[in-house]
């Protein structure tokens, strides 16, 4: 009989932040949130080597294919301003994945408006007992890839 160790909280988050992104080892990541060193760590880890932080990026010009936010404990309106920044940093077809505690169940009916200020849709999202993450896209990238 085999016991099974169970998976902390935090990788479980980094593994579902990474399946709704869809991103393979070779796309650029760009992670921001408290949390961020963490995730460099962990997303080293699992072998993706072209990740960084906010603080690690250099200039802002469309570089990124992925980011992946971690705004547990911290307000929407805060998270705005994160997002405002952070956009200029991905590129036209770029996935946003963003998790939010599970307290902030109703920031859902906040972030949609942002992200659709920003130029991006939700496509899909997760929920779990620890939270709940959102994964979006450039709005021109979706009329792309139905045009083609």
């Amino acid at each position: 009989m085999s016991t099974s160790t169970p998976v902390p909280t935090r990788e479980r988050i980094i593994d579902s932040m990474v399946d709704l992104a869809r991103c393979s080892k070779f796309h650029r990541i760009i992670v921001a949130g408290a949390t961020a060193p963490e995730f460099i760590l962990a997303l080293h880890c699992r072998g993706y080597g072209r990740v960084a932080t906010l603080a690690t990026c250099g200039l802002p010009h469309g570089q990124y294919a992925v980011a992946l936010v971690d705004w547990q404990g911290r307000s929407i309106k805060a998270l705005e301003t994160t997002l405002d920044w952070l956009v200029q940093y991905l590129a036209s077809s770029a996935v946003l994945v963003i998790w939010l505690d599970s307290q902030e169940r109703s920031a859902n009916c906040k972030l949609a408006p942002i992200l659709d200020r920003l130029g991006f849709h939700v496509e899909v999202g997760a929920l779990s007992e620890h939270g709940f993450a959102i994964s979006a896209s450039r709005r021109d990238a979706a009329h792309m890839a139905v045009a083609a």
